[in-house]
């Protein structure tokens, strides 16, 4: 016969002495059972996927195709330097403005009065050249979407950005 012996709480002693014992728990590890052919059919998928997400991605564009904008600007196109302000006290590319990745898919949206006293330059046309960088290309890359969701369409972007500047103008020095 199992005695019981009742605590305070209507709580079984034996309950209590099992809840406070560690148990160890057991873990397996099983094989996959998907076939082979099946996991580069799924591979394949992913890929095909990766690369319909690509679709909105910028032309990249080189240090040696960026040099002559910087040396002649030209008010049809616009460099654009994506890092916060904090970081721009580093320096920045020369003919470059500062819009912060964290501000731009608001600013361009503004109206184009609203969006110079704002930022100090003239907003970009829909259909003007505007090339982004940042500190090591991830952000540009963002900012390339930002922009292209917002409908402009002639985008580039400098991935090697700051980074490949200002060692490459060390270089050059």
């Amino acid at each position: 016969m199992l005695r019981l012996a009742v605590v305070r709480g209507g709580t079984s002693a034996l309950r209590l002495r099992a809840a406070c014992t560690a148990t160890p728990r057991v873990l397996r590890r099983y094989e996959s059972s998907i076939p082979p052919d099946i996991k580069a059919a799924v591979k394949a998928a992913k890929e095909r996927s990766d690369d319909l997400q690509r679709d909105w991605d910028a032309k990249v564009i080189t240090y040696e195709e960026l040099l002559p904008k910087t040396q002649s600007p030209s008010p049809d196109s616009y460099l654009i330097d994506v890092r916060e302000q904090e970081e721009v006290i580093q320096g920045m590319i020369p003919s470059a403005v500062n819009l912060p990745l964290s501000v731009m898919g608001n600013s361009l949206q503004l109206p184009a009065d609203v969006f110079k006293a704002t930022h100090g330059f003239d907003k970009p046309e829909k259909s003007q050249e505007m090339t982004f960088y940042c500190r090591s290309g991830v952000r540009s890359t963002s900012a390339s979407d930002v922009a292209k969701r917002n409908g402009f369409t002639n985008i580039l972007n400098y991935k090697g950005s700051w980074l490949e500047w200002s060692e490459k103008q060390k270089g050059a020095k």
